[in-house]
């Protein structure tokens, strides 16, 4: 694990530890349980885009202007075409909360746009702290876990309904993704599950495109991949597309957008257009 996760592996397990006191789990159980029925995540057989709303990132700065209002941005998403949206819920480097999960949750559920919680995950806790904020969907990043944590997490996740996205850096991360959704039906899930792969190197925090295309043929069959990190144009989106992604999670270039909406429907013209191609 880098110093990178490593750090944020350490910040999330001890927020855990602060939330379980404030609100002991089977309290939070019940207030998931009370929580209504999420949006569907919908996925066409063509190309999809899950559109990101972070206030700042450790390798692009702050993103979001001091007027920046997640309400307006995140129905844009929405009415630009985004399947779904994904909300950064941590504090420290990302600048985001669950407060932003449920307010963007609330605003696109008349919509019928899922929200996906993107964290450092690592307890089962926090799953149900993201059903009970509204959250259809959460990323899971592979190399946090052991084999033992991602199978209880990928359980959980079907338990709530959860749509998950689970996301590989490397080979080796493909692998225990592959074996842990072996371990147990990912058919049956109660939501889609969806692997993804994430081009940032940890260390750097480089983009390393080419990963992509290295990594598309080891991803297991019969489930969506999604290309996350770096995505920025729609000849990115074609790229990625003809590689067999079914979606890209793109965030930073969103951000920077006054209007993201042009962007968003660019983007997937020229995924869709390329996925047909390929086809």
């Amino acid at each position: 694990m880098s110093g990178f996760l490593a750090q944020m592996a350490a910040a999330s397990r001890a927020r855990v530890r602060v939330a379980a006191q404030c609100e002991p789990l089977p309290a939070l159980r019940a207030r998931a349980a009370d929580r209504a029925d999420p949006p569907v995540l919908a996925l066409s057989d063509g190309f999809e885009l899950v559109a990101e709303y972070k206030r700042s990132s450790p390798s692009l700065g702050r993103l979001a202007a001091g007027d920046d209002r997640l309400a307006a941005r995140v129905t844009a998403y929405a009415r630009g075409g985004a399947a779904a949206v994904s909300v950064l819920t941590e504090p420290a480097r990302f600048e985001g909360s669950l407060a932003d999960l449920a307010e963007a949750a609330e605003v696109l559920a008349p919509l019928m746009v899922p929200v996906m919680r993107k964290d450092f995950l690592l307890d089962p806790y926090q799953l149900y702290e993201t059903r009970a904020a509204g959250a259809g969907g959460a990323l899971l990043v592979a190399r946090l876990l052991s084999a033992a944590q991602l199978g209880e997490m990928l359980d959980c996740a079907r338990e709530l309904a959860l749509f998950v996205l689970v996301e590989a850096f490397d080979a080796a991360d493909v692998q225990r993704i592959t074996a842990a959704l072996r371990a147990r039906t990912a058919t049956v899930h109660a939501a889609p599950v969806l692997v993804g792969v994430n081009s940032r190197d940890l260390a750097t925090l480089e983009v390393l495109p080419h990963r992509f295309r290295e990594l598309a043929p080891l991803l297991p069959a019969g489930l969506p991949h999604v290309a996350e990190s770096g995505i920025s144009t729609p000849e990115e989106c074609a790229g990625i597309a003809r590689a067999g992604y079914a979606a890209a999670l793109v965030g930073g270039s969103l951000m920077r957008e006054q209007s993201p909406i042009p962007a968003i429907r660019a983007m997937l013209a020229a995924g869709r257009m390329a996925a047909r191609s390929a086809a």
